[in-house]
């Protein structure tokens, strides 16, 4: 029970923008993207942690956060064509697979997300 309080109060003392965007992406850590994801009403399961993980990598590689169309391409490159359709990512994120992805993982929302 500490732990969790702890990781609250940290999600809660690190900055974000207005939309709980992390500022800095070296704040991110995998406890505080379990915080992200709880908020977001996510329970996070493997397939998850393939997409976030995948887009930390690409957003530290092109400095850039994917745009849903950029990691749909992106994810078929590299994981395969059946986890790299819409369906299957708004199934993980049902917000918004690059918006609620990155989110939980710790980057910029992507710059043409509403």
């Amino acid at each position: 029970m500490l732990k969790n309080n702890h990781t609250k109060k940290l999600y809660e003392k690190i900055e974000k923008d207005t939309e709980g965007y992390l500022k800095k992406a070296a704040d991110w850590s995998i406890e505080l993207a379990k915080e992200i994801a709880k908020k977001e009403k996510i329970v996070l399961t493997n397939d998850h942690w393939t997409v976030i993980n995948f887009i930390r990598k690409f957003y530290f590689k092109f400095n850039i956060t994917p745009s849903m169309r950029m990691l749909i391409k992106s994810i078929e490159k590299k994981i395969g064509l059946k986890k790299s359709n819409s369906i299957y990512l708004f199934r993980l994120f049902p917000e918004g697979p690059a918006k609620q992805a990155s989110k939980i993982a710790g980057i910029p929302k992507p710059s043409r997300c509403l």
